[in-house]
């Protein structure tokens, strides 16, 4: 019965070897002795024979049953017949015996070498006293073939210990690696299901400090205490700046250090987009800021990009300059890379809320120019207009002419009303945009501002611009259109307001809102932006509605200068990559 293995028995290559040595020994003694006849040398065809069928199983990894003592079985009946045939104690290859004494020290050890040594003396003597009738030269060799055996069971049970010693290693070194590989896999799954789970910014970033540090350094000896040296940290654009997210080994100084990622180590990784391994940490224009990192002496960072969005960076640092081996980065890129997708979900999902919560101020802020619009424009019309029945009324009876006078100012006060009411509600709801797109809803609505307040509004748009928008941007950019028209009719007292729009370069559309009107210093306004107080609150909606169309909003005023204001729309996400890029550098 026959039984294969996964690994192969190295006793049983041993062995193999040794028999081949011994069958070229044998062949060589045989041909100095002229004794290699084909009548003589049949047992050597059948010892060549039996072992390669045993270099047959041993290659299949195949052992039968019984094995070890088959060999030596074999061994001794084959070599014993080969001895019997060249002639015994005077033959050219007395000293055959050896074979079996080698095979029975390297499966049995000393008792193997003992024993086969003993079964050969056994036929040495025989074949001496009773065949040969040469009984002294028979007990030599016989005693040495017993020395040689217990002095080659001794040397096999050396060898075979050092062979279970590195054997045992070896499994060891395999258990280790497959319990470090189990436990980088459980890493990264449990990485993979925290990151999923949860859309906390905080969360999203120790747990994949956490889990790095885990994969790359699973401690599988229970009485390993030594505390890891690894530097870890998470570093995220926020208003421009790289600041620190989370850290591992970091001081509470370095948590406060902000990065312009304009320098060295950092620059190269976001300008590339690509991992890092880097050293001499300590030299570096940015990096070398911060206490933790003077004492490591190898790193590697990782972007997190998606896109051409760039949120940050993944940085961990070793003392040890060869820790980042390609095991160990390539692990990194795998967390790495689930890292960008959870933040990604995480900014997406805070960019949602902040979206609601925008939503509900531009809902608001809505409402409440509505309202001013109407207490400013129609109401105080109606309002005028019950004031001059009243008096119209009385005139009636003391002045019919006067009284007639005043109607025909009233009629004319109730056609502005009903134009300014007509006006607001074309801007809050504009079906022409719907029905005619966008060029036909601004000549719509420079016509009713001429109509309504006398405002001449020039309108240049390039058509071929138009076409490239999709509806829901046109909407956004008809709102802001009218919201900069609505400001410089108001506040700039302008005889002319002109709008054009058009095709920059490719991918990307120029819009412009000019007049010539009072003009106002835009650097004062600014500064009230975040307060939202009430000079500031048609830059707060301009700015909104840009964002919106990803576009980039540019005002420039001077006092008696007029205003010029300019949205930049990107049509493609190149487009916008590229105009973000120049918005950067020009901050």
């Amino acid at each position: 019965m026959m039984k294969r293995f996964e690994t192969p028995y190295m006793a049983d290559w041993f062995a193999i070897s040794l028999r081949w040595v011994m069958l070229v020994g044998l062949i060589v003694s045989l041909g100095l002795g002229q004794k290699l006849e084909i009548n003589t040398a049949w047992t050597l065809g059948l010892m060549i024979v039996w072992n390669l069928s045993m270099t047959a199983l041993a290659g299949l990894n195949i052992r039968t049953s019984y094995h070890r003592r088959l060999n030596i079985l074999v061994d001794l009946i084959l070599t014993g017949a080969f001895f019997w045939v060249q002639g015994g104690v005077r033959g050219p290859a007395f000293w055959a015996g050896l074979l079996p004494i080698l095979t029975g020290a390297i499966y049995y050890e000393i008792t193997g070498g003992i024993v086969s040594a003993l079964l050969f003396s056994g036929l040495v003597i025989y074949t001496g006293v009773f065949a040969e009738n040469d009984v002294p030269l028979s007990i030599l060799i016989a005693g040495t073939m017993s020395a040689l055996g217990l002095l080659f069971g001794f040397l096999g049970r050396r060898l075979m210990g050092h062979m279970r010693e590195n054997r045992a290693l070896w499994f060891d070194s395999e258990e280790k690696k497959r319990a470090i590989q189990n436990e980088r896999m459980r890493a990264i799954y449990e990485l993979t299901s925290t990151l999923s789970s949860t859309l906390s910014y905080k969360r999203v970033l120790d747990s994949a400090l956490d889990m790095s540090a885990s994969a790359l350094n699973p401690n599988v000896d229970p009485e390993q205490t030594t505390s890891d040296p690894l530097v870890g940290a998470v570093m995220l654009f926020n208003a421009g700046r790289l600041r620190i997210g989370s850290a591992r080994r970091f001081t509470n100084a370095d948590m406060r250090i902000t990065f312009d990622g304009s320098e060295g180590i950092l620059k190269k990784a976001l300008d590339e987009g690509e991992p890092i391994q880097f050293n001499d940490i300590g030299y570096d224009q940015e990096l070398g800021r911060v206490v933790a990192l003077r004492n490591c002496t190898s790193g590697y960072i990782f972007p997190l990009r998606s896109g051409f969005n760039v949120y940050g960076v993944l940085l961990f640092a070793h003392p040890e300059p060869d820790f980042f081996t390609l095991e160990r980065t390539n692990l990194l890129d795998i967390i790495g890379r689930q890292a960008v997708v959870a933040i990604q979900n995480a900014r997406l999902y805070q960019d949602l809320v902040e979206e609601k919560e925008r939503l509900a101020d531009v809902y608001e802020e809505a409402r409440k120019k509505l309202a001013r619009d109407l207490h400013d424009g129609p109401t105080q019309s109606v309002a005028a207009m019950a004031m001059r029945l009243n008096i119209s009324r009385r005139m009636l009876a003391k002045d019919p002419e006067s009284a007639k006078a005043e109607l025909v100012k009233l009629e004319e006060l109730a056609h502005r009303t009903t134009k300014e009411i007509r006006h607001m509600l074309f801007t809050l709801r504009p079906l022409i945009l719907e029905s005619q797109g966008l060029t036909a809803a601004i000549q719509s609505m420079a016509d009713k501002m001429m109509e309504t307040y006398s405002q001449r509004v020039v309108v240049d748009i390039e058509e071929r611009s138009v076409q490239q928008l999709e509806m829901g941007k046109q909407g956004v950019i008809f709102y802001i259109i009218e919201e900069a028209v609505n400001n410089a009719r108001k506040h700039a007292a302008a005889e002319a307001i002109t709008v054009r729009m058009r095709q920059m370069d490719t991918g990307l559309i120029l819009l412009e809102i000019s007049d010539n009107g009072a003009g106002f210093d835009v650097q004062s306004i600014t500064q009230n932006y975040d307060k939202r107080s009430s000079s500031s609150l048609g830059m707060v909606n301009l700015r909104e509605r840009a964002e919106l169309v990803n576009g980039f909003l540019n005002i420039e005023s001077k006092p008696g200068k007029g205003t010029n204001v300019q949205v930049y729309i990107p049509l493609t996400e190149e487009a916008a990559d590229r105009l973000h890029h120049a918005r950067r550098s020009r901050a």
